[in-house]
């Protein structure tokens, strides 16, 4: 079929002429010609923006106008959004006498997804999809595609057990669908696309040429894939004057955009802070004037932390940072106003590379060292790593070319570097699917969603995994008899016959999508607390439910004919407030973990002194987390700004925190549901209310008033409005006058109340 048959093609022309397409990229024309429309399995392995998006686009089309369903599987949260975003293209589309319907889901592992079985698309994370595998959701046996993005991340060590593990199930389990998977360069491409079962599409196209280099006390090698070339960049004057500062300031007076990686958080920070001034000076009235007003918002509706403060001051001038520590908001318009050119130069972790898209014309590596947890140091970062930064380099809309430049320091040889980075390929991508960890999650998940399965059939799915592939399947046996062995003795399995099904335990550890190993440190937590209500059948037959006003997953168990924030019944009020986060922030799966610093171990024993007695077990003060003090302090209602400031934990971490706690919150209760602990049950969630609001409990009553946080809330109490009947009995006028409520929040809150009774 030629060029113009293809795009004349009646499965795919009216998108391409939504779109406004009147011809394609090679890849895309490869795609096409290796049976995309014919439903042959795929991976395609080209540059950043070289249009895999769009082959996603017009094969989910084609599968969608034979009445299937697609599923679009990402790394990240922050890609499933930006890829909701490209898909909602198809709800524009007229074709049907209905409306194509896309749907996104990243997190609430506790859902089985049926509401997302009325979408047509279904972009969701990779660990969600898991999830929805393991309640067996019935709506994936009518997807005939799935997307698999970012499949180079099979590699990484956090991701890639479940990425391969989910990929190995649907290659098994529903197989009658197509497979779409999606990545830049894989220097193994024929080894992964033989595992996957598809044909491989491999190009080094991409729409702006790629320019790469080594930057050396004043001079520019740089290699544009043909030949080597000097240049010579000379430094700025002043005190503000850095390397990688000088090597972006070039670009951006020849009126680009640059991104600089830093090694850590604070190392992109002083980047940033040392180029403000001199990128300040290069504004122009119209340019200061959009930049003040980012500022503006950032300072205005950011957190009120020295971190926000920062960046609004260097916003300002032209200039940002981002990284994991920043909060929601002042992130959003960090991204935004680079991709719109309000700030010229962006300053960033490596873990940017990662995640949005955001092309700048020259990108920087200040340092290719990077600190690796499990080595203890600073390790070189890999080839494939580098060539991943490197497909920010390059805005396919304004540029006919990226750059992408490494800084060469003390620590390196700038011809070393040229040769490993620069002229090297890419590692080739190796299954993770090897510590105990991983064994352990997925064997417990395949056996709670496949009950009655036989060792041998256990045998051949991780024997179509990756890691077999590359180590033979011998060589995952062990591994799976010690994990086997490891998940009956804590009664997460039980086998006859040598057949295996979960207990009731396993079953619900696996569907609460924690690690088997922090389910029974919960169960055996609980366990050592004394049942303060004798009878536990009789005690358990006693819970009711309770519908917390914030949905159908939301509801939870407690005690009929009580009341349920009375906290004053002292029979079921027990307090282990502090253990409970204690157990929670020392489980495996707790997330981000940073450890007390010197300056914290006195305020942190003299804040938890006199909680003591609500310990389960001991706390050890010198290897015990930042993060419980912090988390503690969040319930207790600290501010944004002692959170940061003081304790060290900034605004995008703490949401992670919060987050992550929330999570195994709802997962300890859980367990102690399954373990019949009715006397628990009333306590955790209320922990888990204040976890998720950040408040005492007194305010447990206001904060289920939607609109109404933490701040309302204390606000509300600060006067008298201690519980809902007072608010209900008061005017409008006198909720207006409460500090943080004005005339809108009060009319909202007496319709609440109205429709209530």
């Amino acid at each position: 079929m030629s060029k113009k048959a293809r795009l004349l093609d009646p499965r795919i022309k009216p998108l391409l002429e939504h779109l406004g397409y009147s011809s394609l990229y090679p890849p895309q024309e490869q795609a096409l010609s290796k049976g995309l429309l014919d439903g042959r399995n795929l991976l395609i392995t080209t540059p950043t923006a070289s249009g895999k998006t769009l082959v996603a686009l017009i094969a989910a089309m084609n599968i969608i106008m034979k009445g299937l369903r697609v599923v679009y599987l990402t790394p990240l949260r922050a890609l499933t959004t930006e890829k909701f975003q490209d898909f909602r293209i198809l709800e524009e589309l007229e074709l049907f006498d209905r409306r194509i319907k896309v749907k996104v889901a990243s997190s609430d592992y506790s859902s089985a997804g049926r509401e997302l079985g009325q979408a047509d698309v279904i972009v969701l994370t990779n660990e969600k999809m898991d999830s929805l595998i393991r309640h067996r959701c019935e709506w994936i046996h009518e997807v005939g595609l799935f997307v698999a993005d970012e499949v180079h991340l099979l590699g990484e060590r956090d991701r890639g057990p479940t990425l391969e593990m989910m990929l190995t199930k649907i290659r098994k389990m529903y197989s009658q669908a197509q497979v779409l998977a999606l990545s830049a360069t894989i220097e193994n491409s024929n080894e992964i696309a033989r595992w996957l079962g598809c044909e491989l599409i491999e190009s080094n196209w991409r729409p702006t040429k790629l320019v790469e280099g080594v930057y050396d006390h004043g001079s520019l090698l740089l290699n544009d894939g043909k030949e080597s070339r000097s240049k010579k960049i000379t430094p700025s004057a002043g005190t503000h004057s850095t390397a990688a500062v000088d090597v972006a300031l070039e670009c951006i007076e020849n009126g680009g955009q640059a991104m600089i990686f830093g090694e850590t958080r604070k190392r992109a920070i002083s980047l940033a802070q040392k180029a403000a001034p001199i990128i300040y000076n290069k504004l122009d009235k119209l340019e200061r004037k959009s930049a003040g007003k980012v500022a503006l918002q950032i300072s205005e509706k950011g957190e009120d932390t020295e971190i926000t403060r920062n960046l609004s001051e260097l916003v300002s001038k032209g200039v940002g940072f981002h990284h994991a520590g920043l909060g929601v908001l002042a992130r959003n318009l960090v991204e935004m106003s680079f991709k719109t050119g309000v700030i010229k130069l962006l300053t960033a972790t490596p873990t940017l590379a990662a995640g949005v898209n955001l092309p700048a014309r020259r990108v920087i590596l200040a340092s290719i060292f990077r600190y690796d947890a499990e080595y203890g140091g600073n390790m070189p970062i890999s080839v494939l790593e580098y060539k991943q930064i490197c497909g920010r380099a390059g805005r396919p809309s304004y540029d006919t070319f990226g750059e992408a430049i490494i800084i060469a320091d003390v620590r390196t040889n700038a011809e070393e570097i040229y040769n490993h980075y620069i002229l090297g390929t890419p590692e080739p991508i190796r299954s993770q699917l090897k510590n105990d960890r991983s064994i352990r999650i997925h064997l417990l998940s395949t056996i709670s969603t496949l009950p009655g399965i036989k060792k041998s059939e256990i045998y051949d799915l991780f024997g179509s995994t990756l890691l077999a592939q590359n180590k033979g399947k011998a060589s995952i046996t062990l591994g799976l008899d010690s994990a086997i062995a490891y998940l009956e003795r804590e009664s997460c399995i039980k086998s006859k016959n040598n057949r295996y099904i979960s207990t009731e335990f396993g079953k619900q550890i696996s569907l609460l999508y924690i690690d088997p190993l922090t389910g029974v440190q919960f169960r055996n937590a609980i366990e050592s607390l004394e049942n303060k209500i004798r009878g536990d059948k009789k005690s358990f037959a006693s819970i009711g439910e309770y519908d917390d006003g914030e949905g159908k997953d939301s509801i939870h168990t407690f005690h009929k004919n009580r009341n349920f924030y009375d906290s004053n019944d002292n029979k079921y009020n027990h307090n282990h407030t502090l253990g409970f986060l204690h157990l929670i922030s020392e489980s495996p799966d707790f997330y981000p973990k940073f450890g007390l610093r010197k300056r914290d171990i006195e305020e942190f024993c003299s804040d938890i002194e006199e909680h003591r007695s609500e310990l389960i077990y001991p706390i050890n003060e010198f290897e015990c987390s930042r993060s419980l003090w912090a988390l503690y302090r969040w319930i207790n209602e600290s501010t944004d700004k002692i959170l940061s400031d003081k304790i060290g934990v900034e605004p995008g971490d703490m949401h992670r925190i919060v987050e992550i706690a929330d999570w195994l919150a709802y997962s300890l209760y859980e367990v102690a549901k399954i373990m019949r602990r009715g006397d628990l049950l009333v306590e955790i969630h209320r922990l888990r209310l204040r976890i998720k609001y950040g408040v005492k409990e007194e305010l447990l009553k206001l904060i289920r008033l939607k609109g109404i946080g933490r701040v309302r809330a204390r606000s509300l109490y600060g006067i008298g409005f201690t519980d809902l009947t007072e608010i209900a009995n008061a005017s409008e006028a006198q909720l207006s006058a409460v500090s943080n409520i004005g005339p809108t929040i009060a009319k909202n809150i007496k319709e609440q109340l109205q429709n209530k009774n």
